[in-house]
């Protein structure tokens, strides 16, 4: 099979060629495993945090990719829940332990044993790959391939990330950045809060219009203030500028909600910025986002499928990956990236 593949932490400006295509070996599905012939995979900001070392990946080469979407081509000895030619996806949570207190919990993203998709195992930059059949998801009739798998994490983390923040409808929301993620929270937010006004903060003129386009009440640059304070921003950057400023932004008893897996050490100097009275008192929030779980993934696909919410995406084909992520890095951003595989 073709894959894309990631032999070792590397720069992504200094080395714009971090994957190398190559022939692999078809895995074998173990008795509690499905094997997927893979059609698309999203592409997300988490893989530059894997090249670039932010959050590595514990062994090398890996192949990356936790937005997959494909068909069930052969089923495990112990599989009961799914058939072979069955359309399904694979999100970040590649699998958990089950048994500890967070998994008994309905936290199994906090799980101490948590396996991302596409770093700690492979993942979906390829044509086949496979999954323990408890962590797959089926996917609802009305959307492509395509639309489907940015649904699997820039969803399905947008969705409890909107959560997170404990908005009503009424209450202001902002999004701090406006990528794969950012794009889909907009809709979402729009059509389960249609009385909130959203807010949209991006350093790039491109996706400030292009949130005006989708419906944002306002955008503006990162460091500009918006018409009002907000009751709730959700801040998907990858730096720590962005932070300081939507503080500064809250409405009082406002909470910010951290949607990145790591941040970068670029810019994290800027928080010697932050003034207690200014940014963190009057009981504002700052909470993070770890992962997702099963449920986040199925509910909000069911939702977005109730809904009608469709992503807009970019698709590249497999062995343009890495020019996916080049363009992911220098913010050539419009909806959800996604590579077309088989």
């Amino acid at each position: 099979m073709r894959a894309m593949i990631l032999r070792g932490i590397t720069s992504i400006p200094e080395n714009p060629y971090p994957l190398d295509l190559t022939e692999l070996p078809v895995p074998t599905p173990a008795e509690n495993e499905i094997l997927i012939r893979v059609s698309a995979c999203g592409v997300c900001h988490t893989e530059l945090d894997e090249i670039e070392g932010r959050t590595p990946p514990p062994n090398f080469p890996v192949i990356p990719g936790h937005q997959v979407v494909g068909i069930i081509e052969r089923i495990g000895s112990q599989v009961k829940m799914h058939s072979v030619d069955e359309r399904v996806g694979v999100a970040w949570i590649y699998s958990s332990c089950g048994v500890c207190k967070y998994c008994r919990s309905d936290a199994e993203n906090l799980c101490p044993e948590f396996k991302a998709t596409g770093r700690d195992v492979n993942g979906g930059y390829a044509e086949f790959m496979t999954v323990p059949a408890s962590f797959v998801h089926r996917i609802p009739d009305g959307f492509s391939d395509v639309e489907a798998a940015p649904l699997l994490c820039a969803g399905a983390i947008g969705y409890r990330s909107l959560r997170l923040t404990g908005m009503v409808n009424g209450d202001s929301l902002g999004l701090t950045g406006f990528g794969g993620s950012g794009h889909i929270v907009l809709k979402l937010a729009k059509r389960q809060y249609p009385d909130s006004p959203v807010y949209v903060f991006s350093r790039t003129k491109a996706e400030r219009d292009f949130a005006v386009e989708l419906g944002a009440d306002w955008a503006g640059e990162i460091v500009e203030e918006p018409p009002s304070k907000l009751d709730a921003i959700i801040d998907t950057t990858p730096v720590w500028k962005p932070v300081v400023y939507s503080m500064r932004n809250l409405a009082p008893g406002g909470r910010l909600v951290v949607n990145a897996i790591r941040k970068e050490n670029s810019d994290q100097a800027y928080l010697q910025n932050l003034d207690y009275s200014n940014h963190l008192w009057m009981e504002k929030e700052i909470k993070s986002v770890a992962n997702v779980t099963r449920s986040d993934v199925q509910d909000f696909l069911d939702l977005a499928s109730k809904i009608h919410l469709k992503p807009d995406t970019q698709v590249y084909n497999l062995e343009n990956a890495n020019k996916a992520l080049v363009d992911l890095k220098t913010r050539k951003i419009r909806g959800a990236k996604v590579l077309k595989i088989n």
